[in-house]
């Protein structure tokens, strides 16, 4: 009788094991989930600024729209460069005409300076499509490793670059990220968290941004390179004075 009573508990186990669902892991639900431990829904509704190499960033959004600012000083004017639905430059509070060439490239340098600033959440943005590379170990840790890539439409000037983000497996959180560019003769470039800090529920960190020492386009093979002493540290990416409403 026990060992009846054993073996229907032990049935039960098995057909338990069987019918629990692992979930599976994808590209998406890494990025999911590394937004929800980064900042989640308070991307959407926070007002953030910051200070980046000498300007003042600033996101300003209401009911869903955002407006994104670029603060600084420039022979004696104040510059304020506005991100809206279209681009507007202020000098000293005048709106000023710029040529249109002019307006994309500051435009995109602004979009570019905040996407960097907030992520992981802009890799849910439409034009984002995301590829699972499988799971590497970075210096002694293991990571989820995803390709990002975006279509034309909706996907900027540099629509062609080619990112990878590795997320940490524990944390969720993106320890690394690497992207090949075209524009300015092209490259690749390798970027190393650190300095974490979580400012009103948002996660921030600084990078370390390092580039090949020989001439690469191997993009997928760049955390190989960073691991066998194959990157250089081309300078660091510092955020200051963060504040958030």
């Amino acid at each position: 009788m026990v060992k009846k009573t054993i073996l229907f508990l032990l049935l039960i186990v098995i057909a338990a094991c069987k019918n629990e669902k692992k979930e599976e892991i994808t590209a998406q639900t890494i990025v999911d989930k590394s937004i929800d431990v980064s900042g989640g829904d308070l991307y959407k509704t926070k007002n953030i600024s910051f200070e980046f190499r000498d300007k003042k960033y600033v996101l300003e959004q209401t009911d869903g729209k955002k407006v994104m600012k670029r603060i600084f000083m420039q022979d004696s004017s104040s510059i304020t460069d506005i991100k809206a639905e279209k681009f507007s430059r202020l000098v000293n509070d005048s709106l000023v005409v710029v040529a249109d060439s002019t307006a994309k490239k500051y435009d995109n340098a602004i979009n570019s300076v905040f996407y960097f600033a907030l992520l992981p959440y802009g890799l849910n943005d439409a034009a984002v499509t995301k590829e699972y590379l499988g799971e590497v170990t970075i210096k002694g840790k293991e990571y989820y490793k995803v390709k990002v890539t975006f279509s034309e439409e909706g996907g900027g000037d540099d629509f062609d670059d080619t990112y990878l983000y590795w997320f940490n497996k524990e944390t969720f959180k993106p320890d690394y990220l690497a992207y090949k560019f075209f524009v300015n003769d092209g490259g690749m470039r390798f970027r190393v968290a650190y300095n974490e800090r979580i400012v009103n529920g948002i996660r921030f960190v600084d990078y370390e941004n390092y580039k090949p020492k020989t001439e690469s386009d191997k993009i997928l093979e760049i955390d190989s390179m960073y691991q066998n002493n194959g990157l250089e540290l081309l300078s660091k990416i510092e955020l200051k004075d963060i504040s958030l409403d």
